[in-house]
């Protein structure tokens, strides 16, 4: 048996897989993120550890004799978040997430500085970990002096599954601090943040062992023998495990809190201009690229919470055919926007209202909105030399097939739909347990599910479509200026 953990910014996920790879089970522990500022997102890390091992007690109740046999763990984790320590391992501060912007200033500064983009790929981001450690020494003079270890969310689980300070490459492609082609950290880019590579966790494969789980843990959980615990995977590496997309010219679109459009790469092929992240993926010698939108179901969380409606009901009562895009345009920017933009202080807004504009218009904005932001990461991902044919779908958002219609439609691409089944984050990262205990093949371990249906671009609204594309490309440089700083 193989056990993935999952640290998501919602909620931890626990699953349970066998040497077949069948799913056994499957359990949750929730989160909460805290916002005591306008463009903070935090977390205190001592609820990772309480929501997993609720995850784990779940699994433990609906299936101990399965949890005792597991050989193998993986992890997977929401990316960027800066997890600082003392020397003893205590926690000084919340967590920086990912979605985070305060250190937009220390971004841009950093940004500046030419070695950055040429050494990991990739433009700083505010919400990637590098910039987040220049606010902690600017704002925080006294926690900063005191910061012995800088870990990532899921590699703060693995101290207290195995007592390792490690991580892998997936994740720490995301630190800017990685020299994404070399495979290793940069002393010359944690320099320029008052840093050195001793704070940094040791890197290995995310398919390698990193770490075994302690006694203490194995007793309560039940597990008798040694556990190895593998190097995992960023949450969108992860999930890229889970659905197969490993190999060269494979792409998924995933669905959740954020959106992402995310496509295997067997060479590296960095093209920082255009907000694309290229990152090393979690098996050896394989990259990947990504565009990221900050708000895609959270997006059609919004609205939802606006207008006391739920988002099943939202999506449900726009029926089942796609409708062409209204005179409403919907910019998601809620947060935001990293691809293609790079953008830490534009913010979303409805154009084009009018008197008819009700509920239902504006929920096809939102949904239109949101495809037309995919849409943006697709031309972003061509312009770094990434031609995509077809998509799978994953992630909650993936439940309306009316949102991945228009989505199909938005891109021109075909989107598949994956046969029932959970081929997540969680998944992907059970996977890499099985890999690392086993030493199996990871292509030949990580396939693509079977496909359970395709949804086709609507030919008949291409033209409305592109139309529409075009008045949401205009409207980011017209509302831009108006943007608060």
């Amino acid at each position: 048996m193989y056990l993935g953990l999952d640290l998501g910014t919602s909620g931890v996920k626990a699953m349970l897989i066998d040497g077949n790879q069948k799913i056994i089970g499957s359990a949750n522990g929730d989160l909460d993120v805290s916002r005591p500022h306008s463009g903070w997102s935090e977390q205190d890390p001592a609820h990772w550890i309480r929501a997993t091992e609720e995850a784990v007690a779940g699994l433990k109740a609906a299936h101990p004799k399965e949890l005792a046999a597991v050989r193998g763990i993986g992890l997977s984790g929401q990316m960027h978040g800066a997890t600082l320590l003392d020397a003893d391992d205590k926690v000084l501060r919340p967590c920086i997430l990912w979605n985070d912007t305060r250190s937009y200033h220390e971004a841009a500064a950093l940004d500046a500085n030419p070695r950055f983009r040429a050494l990991t790929g990739n433009i700083v981001f505010p919400g990637f970990t590098a910039p987040k450690l220049a606010w902690v020494a600017k704002h925080e003079p006294d926690v900063f002096a005191k910061v012995r270890w800088v870990l990532l969310p899921k590699d703060y689980l693995r101290l207290w599954l195995t007592g390792e300070h490690m991580s892998e490459m997936s994740d720490s492609a995301g630190t800017s601090w990685l020299d994404t082609g070399k495979r290793k950290w940069s002393s010359e880019l944690l320099a320029a943040t008052n840093l050195d590579e001793k704070q940094m966790p040791t890197l290995v494969e995310g398919t390698e062992v990193a770490g075994k789980l302690r006694g203490e843990l194995a007793s309560k959980w039940g597990i008798g023998g040694d556990v190895v615990v593998a190097g995992g995977a960023g949450d969108n590496a992860a999930s890229a495990c889970g659905m197969g997309t490993v190999s060269h010219g494979a792409a998924f679109v995933s669905l959740g809190t954020s959106g992402v459009l995310f496509a295997a790469n067997g060479s590296y092929l960095p093209k920082p201009e255009s907000a694309v992240h290229a990152f090393c993926h979690a098996l050896p010698n394989t990259w990947h690229q990504m565009g990221v939108i900050l708000s895609a179901t959270d997006a059609l969380n919004w609205h939802s919470s606006v207008t006391g409606k739920s988002a099943a009901d939202l999506t449900g009562e726009l029926g089942e055919t796609l409708k062409a895009p209204s005179s409403v345009t919907f910019l998601p920017y809620l947060s935001g926007e990293r691809t293609p933009h790079n953008d830490a202080t534009i913010r979303g807004a409805f154009i084009g209202l009018g008197h008819e504009s009700g509920r239902v218009v504006l929920t096809q904005a939102v949904l239109e909105g949101v495809a037309f932001a995919i849409r943006d990461n697709l031309e972003a991902l061509r312009s770094a030399g990434t031609d995509i044919a077809r998509v799978t779908a994953i992630g909650g958002g993936s439940r309306s097939r009316y949102w991945l219609a228009s989505i199909a439609t938005a891109l021109d691409v075909p989107v598949d739909l994956p046969a029932d089944g959970d081929f997540g984050a969680a998944f992907g990262a059970a996977r890499l347990g099985l890999i690392a205990a086993t030493g199996a093949d990871p292509v030949a371990v990580c396939t693509p599910p079977r496909t359970a249906g395709t949804i086709e671009p609507v030919a008949s609204l291409s033209d409305a479509y592109a139309d529409a594309y075009k008045r949401y490309r205009a409207l980011y440089p017209a509302i831009k200026p108006l943007s608060a700083h």
